[in-house]
């Protein structure tokens, strides 16, 4: 004890230093440094330094205040005590997939009230969910799912009126689901909800009649492997949004309600193990149905219903014990997409006729324990099916066919293949990399898909899908996943363990591991479609160890530490002197000569990049060719300063881009624009010339664009009369550029300022993008955005983004439908207080085949033009690229490709300039947070489009849009 004794001093005096010294608020680093002595396994860099916005895995801060507290499967063991209210300004809270969390949730997260997200998936909690979360008013996002959480669902959840995704299932609640009692309010009152997620409880009693009403505007609602009884609420069928609906395993009775196919969204439907009775369903209407399973309940004897010959889209029908009769309709099996029919243990009679069109993706039907007395398989069908128990397999000559003996199901599930990598073998929690062959430790888990709209386990195409989509979405090595251990579970959810392996070395670093934990515990990761809604229980994660050694005793450690205390106090002062020193030096040359390494010559003699092809302008030579920068010249102007034409000693005319004093670009994007210009070449990207760092002057020398940028064309400013083709151009050449940058640049480029004073238009009306200042790099990243500070210009800026401050590739494809828009209607994004996408969206009429509904918006300027070919397609590209989640906007390839589309099937040359402008080129004649472009930043309402994708994709904002 007396050994320890100084190393318990010293620590004090340590952290009593790096909190005096520390960026972050001293409240703030108290309540981390308290929450980190409650917690084993806490990240290194934690005890390494004393400044957590600075330099602590996990924490995120705007300014001085933490704000996000995101430690995904890092091995966290402890509790949450009540010393985390003292982060006040905290927005988000995402601890999931630490098992080793344990003890019950303190009331106290409830003061933190700015909170937005809380994910606590996959931990140990124990106890009542509290109450106080009810308090938390601007909650968007809770999950709470996979603990053993007790007790009922809190009545005060009903208050959180902002929420979007609930999940609470597979835990251990009870009681029956809340709703408003007085002036109490229930989860009926959450309509903003997507998502009610209350599977694998141990909910009971009656669902009330007034949990659901058309006001809602679910997606998901999951109540299966509950204790729920009584009638299935007739006014669920009011809630005509819901696409995947499960009520199986409880104890559900009576009638299934009338109106239940009024849900004509509906892709899964799950009615399974109650004791449903009465009429066997009536699903006619309900044409998006992939997936039914109505089996072991009481329904009266009836025939197969008219439903079993119309709904085309299915791909998997269960009924066991459905007490159907007759014959098996013979239409059921041509559905192109079936995949599997479960009928056994029905009344099925007379002879079953598969016909001679069979789906080509059935392969297995299960037929077992009917009345079938003669079978006619029909052509082409050599799959699994299954007859044993009926009269056929005795007397009708089928008895030693497989038919009629026990099988298998429906072959082999699907597992990554290996074999490239031979016989290869790995030590303990190590696995072969599919992509390297070499043993390395993934990120492993496993992923359980609640409602797939599949049964086909051994369909290669489906699961490949899912591979590309988890590489590519989670910025991953091509390649570099495994799936294995594929099967339906006793929930009847799809269970897949994936391993994601690191893009580099062995090991995921800790970052990194947060970075994929936070894409699959926040929903941001989204598979295909067809696997429909999932959530992931993390494996823990084995970091690569740091070197060991010898133990060393505690009177040696304390004589250590004394000893260094001692020289740092002594090495402090001299280090503080010789920083300042340094710092002095460094600032008083950044301010004469902040690009002093790059010599006039554009070569480089020190750590800065390599100038391709950028000339070096002194001062006294853009001052001559400008005329010293003559009013006559100036060409335009803007936040940053003017513009000036000018000629050079050569006769190459030249835009030159002047910074104004005061209001410099900054020195970081006048570097960022020269790097970046230098090397980038294409014919749609206006191409950097030069460049002057003289005199306090920061200068750009472009190309010159004779005919000024595409607003001044929209306005009537130019005087250039933008037909409907020309626009068309337009739009197809600087997508162009704008994929180039995405794609080609290396490394590759996001431009984080597209907008109709950006792309500007040559002599032959070439439209080129411009303006590099604000445009950002992603080599160093894997996770496919950058967090970065929120850049760019009001009324195209990518709200998710915006709110995130996570910038991607698909931030700029929003900026570019913002300016597709614009083509359209010739309106600036925001006009009166009005926004563009919001009223376009307001108006837009998809069953009007000629203008869409936008004839009174449409830029009367092109009303001379006969036809505007491919308005409706060029209308949709514009819609898709301006969705509110960047997931489900196309990238600019994409983009481009349709552009073409459209151009070649009305006969137009898609390589032609805009300036070849013909009638014979036509052939003859398609929140809680405040969201940065309402008026009076208020929350606009739900309903108007989806902000959220089947599988609940989650955004910090959910659903919002400008006014």
């Amino acid at each position: 004890m007396a050994a320890a004794r100084p190393l318990a001093f010293l620590y004090v005096i340590c952290v009593g230093i790096r909190i005096a010294s520390s960026a972050t608020d001293p409240s703030d680093v108290g309540t981390l440094q308290s929450l980190m002595q409650d917690w084993e396994n806490t990240p290194p860099s934690w005890k390494s330094s004393g400044d957590p916005c600075g330099e602590w895995e996990g924490i995120r801060c705007v300014g001085s205040r933490v704000t996000s507290v995101g430690l995904s499967t890092m091995g966290l063991k402890g509790t949450v005590s009540g010393d985390i209210a003292g982060l006040t300004e905290l927005i988000y809270l995402d601890l999931s997939y630490n098992p080793g969390l344990t003890g019950t949730l303190s009331s106290a997260i409830g003061k933190l009230q700015k909170l937005t997200t809380l994910v606590l998936i996959g931990c140990r909690f124990t106890g009542r969910i509290p109450d106080e979360i009810g308090d938390l008013s601007s909650l968007t996002f809770l999950a709470l799912n996979s603990n053993n959480f007790t007790g009922s669902i809190p009545a005060s959840l009903g208050k959180l009126t902002n929420l979007v995704w609930l999940d609470l299932a597979d835990n251990q609640l009870t009681g029956p689901i809340p709703v408003t009692k007085g002036s109490v309010q229930g989860l009926d009152k959450l309509y903003n909800a997507k998502h009610f997620h209350f599977n694998k409880n141990q909910l009971s009693g009656v669902v009330p009649e007034t949990l659901f009403s058309s006001q809602m505007h679910l997606i998901h609602v999951l109540f299966d492997g509950n204790q729920l009884t009584g009638n299935i609420p007739e006014s669920l069928g009011t809630v005509q949004t819901l696409e995947v609906l499960r009520l199986d395993r409880n104890g559900f009775s009576g009638s299934v309600p009338e109106n239940l196919n009024n849900l004509t969204k509906v892709t899964e439907l799950h009615l399974a193990q109650n004791r449903l009775k009465g009429p066997f369903p009536n699903l006619t209407g309900m044409d998006e149905l992939n997936y039914v399973d109505l089996s072991n309940n009481s329904f009266d004897a009836s025939p197969a219903p008219d439903w079993f010959s119309t709904l085309k889209s299915l791909t998997t029908l269960i009924a066991q014990y459905g007490a159907l009769q007759g014959p098996v309709p013979s239409t059921l099996f041509s559905f192109p997409q079936l995949q599997k029919v479960n009928l056994r243990n029905n009344a099925f009679n007379g002879t079953l006729n598969m016909g001679n069109s069979i789906g080509q993706q059935l392969s297995l039907v299960d037929l077992s324990n009917n009345d079938i007395s003669m079978v006619v398989l029909g052509s082409g069908y050599t799959k699994t099916l299954m007859l044993i128990g009926n009269p056929a397999c005795t007397t009708g000559g089928l008895s030693s066919t497989p038919y009629c003996k026990v099988q298998q199901g429906n072959g082999n599930a699907y597992s990554t293949s290996l074999a490239n990598c031979g016989t290869q073998t790995c030590s303990v929690d190590s696995m072969i990399n599919p992509q390297s062959c070499i043993c390395a430790f993934p990120y492993r888990g496993t992923m359980y898909f609640r409602a797939p709209s599949f049964s086909d386990l051994a369909n290669d195409t489906i699961f490949h899908s899912l591979e590309l989509s988890l590489w590519t979405k989670l910025g991953l090595t091509p390649g570099s996943v495994y799936l294995g251990n594929i099967k339906f579970n006793d929930d009847n959810y799809l269970q897949v363990d994936v391993a994601l392996f690191p893009p580099t070395g062995k090991y995921f670093n800790r970052s990194g591991v947060q970075a994929l934990g936070f894409d699959l515990s926040n929903q941001t990761y989204k598979p295909p479609k067809l696997f429909g809604p999932y959530y992931f229980i993390a494996s823990s994660y084995i970091f690569e160890a740091s070197n060991g050694g010898t133990p060393i005793s505690m009177g040696v450690i304390a004589g250590i530490a004394v000893g260094c205390a001692l020289l740092v106090l002594v090495l402090l002062g001299v280090a503080v002197y010789a920083v300042r020193q340094k710092k002095r030096a460094e600032q008083a040359i950044h301010l004469s000569k902040p690009f002093a390494s790059w010599a006039p010559s554009g070569s480089d003699t020190g750590g800065a990049p390599q100038l391709k092809g950028a000339r070096w302008f002194s001062y006294d030579e853009i001052k001559k060719c400008t005329n010293n920068f003559s009013s006559n010249n100036e060409i335009g102007s803007g936040g940053y300063g003017k513009v000036y034409r000018g000629l050079l000693a050569e006769g190459l005319v030249v835009a030159i881009k002047r910074a104004q004093q005061g209001s410099m670009q900054g020195g970081l994007e006048f570097k960022t624009e020269i790097e970046l210009l230098s090397r980038v070449h294409h014919k749609n990207l206006v191409g950097l010339i030069g460049f002057c760092f003289d005199q306090g002057e920061q200068m750009l020398v472009y190309e010159y664009m004779a005919n000024g940028t595409i607003r001044d064309s929209l306005s009537g400013r130019s005087g250039i009369h933008l037909d409907w083709k020309k626009r068309l151009r337009i739009a197809l050449g600087s997508a162009r550029g704008i994929a180039y940058l995405h794609d080609l640049a290396d490394p590759p480029i996001i431009h984080r300022d597209i907008k109709s004073t950006n792309i500007l238009l040559d002599e032959k009306l070439v439209a080129k993008v411009a303006d590099f200042g604000l445009s950002k790099l992603v080599s160093d990243t894997g996770k496919g955005h950058v967090s970065t500070q929120v850049k760019g210009t009001l009324g195209y800026l990518d709200p998710e983004y915006y709110m995130t401050q996570q910038l991607s590739e698909k931030s700029d494809v929003y900026s570019f439908g913002v300016f597709m828009l614009e083509l359209i209607t010739g309106k600036q994004p925001i006009e009166k207080g009005k926004y563009i996408v919001r009223e376009v969206r307001t108006v837009l009429n998809m069953t009007d085949q000629e203008l869409c509904g936008l004839k009174e918006m449409i830029d009367p300027s092109m009303n001379n033009t006969t036809s505007l070919v491919g308005l409706r397609r060029f209308v949709e590209l514009s819609m898709q690229c301006v969705e509110e989640e960047a997931v489900k906007r196309p990238t600019m390839n994409e983009v481009v490709k349709t552009i073409e589309v459209i151009l070649q099937n009305e006969g137009l040359n898609t390589n032609a300039t805009s300036a070849a402008s013909s009638a014979t080129d036509f052939v003859s004649g398609k929140p809680p947070q405040r969201h940065l472009y309402d008026e009076g930043l208020q929350r606009r309402e739900t309903g108007d489009s989806d902000a959220f994708e089947y599988s609940g994709g989650y955004t910090y904002s959910p659903n919002i849009e400008p006014k």
